[in-house]
């Protein structure tokens, strides 16, 4: 390093390095933070779907204790999108004014009241709102991850989004694989088995109280944000930028839609297919394990995708291949559901990736961090709205035609516009260029 060999005039036996003359005194402390905040982001990520695939395992039991049909079961599984489109909207304006490291800090701190409570409740309707509750906090934290990975980490967004979106999904597929064993372990009581997770959620609250007081600063930095590419704070720019019109952009749109029918596909897997391979004859303990294979597929792929689709100037290609993917997987269940059981499980988990991938093009569609708020905000909140149907309908259908094969069928269907509007959504431009057009 420039400096280590310079500037001494200590003997050349005795002789030690001078500081770098690019060592500042708070370079350690901010190399320290930006460690803390990768912790918060994993440990985030971690807590974003446990409370809707360890409901997912012990739908069954959820239903039978608290005398829920099969309509409302279906409500419940559609819960999370609308809870995510409502609250998810509110994040970019709670960020603004608190500071996105606060927001999250409150989601986190939502998410552990709301797992710690809804256990306790003795009807439906309690159940629904302290369940709300835990997915507004996850709302505001889904909305501003990206967000936060392209203001703190603007040269390595790919690999951090992959590194996010793979705690995601190592979180969603622990809860999936674990719940029904520590159910049992716990005495087979339900309740005890959705309690358990309101401690991984108390845990993430601890890395981002230091981010608290920071109203959207880098590491380190209270009241600064990382240098853009024209030099300009990200999120602050100069003089009275006007606001961008997202809503004029084909491709924000197309990602929304996007968003919304991969989250549709998502939200009906976790909430049904445990189910539907218990009704196909699957124990109970292999039918989450099953779902957590789905799960767990995302592990490996939701960091290699996003790294590969940085790298592409078209998302497209594997916007088909995921769809095919799934495609095959629900044939599959549809035809042969038990005797391919773990093939079906493997194919649908692949399908999921589309959401590390939906993630990546929301931090490659836009060019600035302000941008990137909105993209996301937009995309997620009215994707998370075009997805609400989905779950509730496939119980619907499943309650008045007495089997899967209606839903299934749906799901098939559904495959098909979410490859088209992701061939579109991955095309090689900007929101901000389109919005100005």
């Amino acid at each position: 390093m420039p400096g280590d060999e310079t500037r001494t005039t200590a003997p050349a036996a005795v002789r030690t390095p001078a500081p770098s003359p690019d060592r500042r005194p708070g370079d350690t402390t901010r190399a320290w933070r930006t460690r803390l905040l990768v912790v918060g982001i994993v440990l985030a990520a971690l807590n974003l779907r446990p409370a809707i695939t360890s409901f997912g395992a012990l739908l069954e039991e959820v239903r039978d204790g608290l005398g829920m049909s099969g309509s409302v079961a279906g409500l419940l599984t559609s819960l999370p999108a609308l809870c995510f489109a409502v609250f998810g909207v509110t994040a970019p304006r709670l960020a603004r004014r608190f500071g996105p490291g606060a927001v999250v800090c409150a989601g986190m701190a939502a998410i552990a009241t709301g797992l710690l409570v809804r256990p306790s409740t003795g009807d439906t309707v309690a159940f629904l709102l302290a369940s709300g509750l835990a997915l507004a906090g996850i709302a505001v934290s889904n909305v501003l991850m990206p967000v936060i990975v392209k203001r703190w980490f603007p040269d390595r967004v790919g690999s951090m989004t992959g590194l996010y979106s793979m705690a995601l999904a190592l979180g969603t597929a622990t809860a999936a694989a674990v719940t029904v064993p520590v159910t049992d372990a716990l005495g087979g009581s339900w309740r005890a088995g959705l309690a358990v997770w309101a401690a991984l959620a108390a845990a993430a609250v601890l890395p981002w109280l230091p981010f608290v007081r920071g109203r959207g600063g880098a590491p380190g930095e209270e009241a600064t944000e990382p240098p853009q590419r024209d030099g300009r704070p990200e999120g602050r720019p100069a003089g009275r930028a006007p606001a961008l019109r997202i809503t004029r952009s084909r491709t924000a749109w197309a990602l929304a839609v996007f968003f919304g029918l991969q989250a549709t596909a998502a939200y009906i897997t976790m909430g049904w297919m445990a189910q539907i391979f218990r009704d196909a004859g699957v124990p109970a303990g292999r039918a989450g394990l099953l779902l957590a294979v789905t799960m767990v597929m995302g592990v490996p792929l939701a960091f290699v995708i996003p790294r590969l689709a940085a790298r592409l100037p078209r998302q497209g290609p594997i916007v088909l291949a995921l769809g095919v993917s799934g495609l095959i997987g629900y044939a599959g269940l549809y035809f042969a559901p038990a005797a391919g059981a773990w093939a079906w499980a493997v194919l649908l988990g692949v399908a999921n990736c589309a959401f590390p991938l939906a993630l990546t093009m929301v931090g490659m569609r836009a060019r600035t961090g302000a941008g990137v708020a909105q993209l996301s905000a937009f995309a997620q909140s009215t994707g998370y709205l075009i997805s609400i149907p989905g779950p509730l309908l496939v119980g619907v259908l499943y309650q008045h035609s007495g089997g899967w094969g209606l839903p299934i069928a749906l799901m098939a269907g559904l495959m098909v516009p979410q490859m088209i509007v992701g061939v579109l959504a991955g095309r090689d431009r900007t929101v901000e260029d389109e919005a100005a057009a």
